[in-house]
């Protein structure tokens, strides 16, 4: 397995791992109704291809399927962050982190930002990003919450 910038052909199994981590990997943090809510359906490939691609991506690549990906854009928001459930507590998160972070200083950007689940805001908390305010998203009329994080880089 390794970490590598994501191409279009990564959408479907990109999408794969997005909907699983939802529906088995966040099942302990939000009901039923939420995760579908959240991820109706496993996302088209090509709707995940031109957001992922207008992003700085990275994807854990275990040939021949992906099994986690985080995308950054250029304002430094995080926009999704995902890993397959069965790599959860293994490190694949922090080594997609880690390649995330490089995208920042490269990019000389002084915070990050991140809108992250119940289920991510211990990972992100460990890696020294601040909560700030606890939000709501209604999708369908279920609410989901998650909270508004970041991470101050430089002054």
């Amino acid at each position: 397995m390794w970490i590598r910038r994501f191409v279009p052909a990564d959408a479907a199994g990109c999408a794969e791992v997005f909907y699983r981590a939802v529906h088995e990997g966040a099942a302990a943090h939000y009901s039923e109704a939420q995760r579908r809510a959240w991820a109706p359906a496993v996302p088209k490939a090509q709707a995940f291809a031109e957001r992922l691609g207008g992003q700085h991506c990275f994807v854990a690549d275990a040939e021949p399927a992906i099994e986690g990906f985080m995308s950054l854009t250029d304002r430094g928001y995080l926009d999704m962050a995902f890993v397959a459930p069965e790599r959860r507590g293994t490190g694949l998160a922090d080594q997609l982190l880690s390649a995330m972070m490089n995208v920042a200083h490269l990019r000389g950007l002084r915070s990050l930002h991140v809108d992250a689940s119940r289920l991510a805001q211990p990972f992100f908390a460990r890696h020294g990003w601040q909560v700030g305010e606890a939000e709501t998203v209604s999708r369908g009329g279920i609410s989901i919450p998650r909270a508004a994080m970041s991470l101050r880089l430089r002054d």
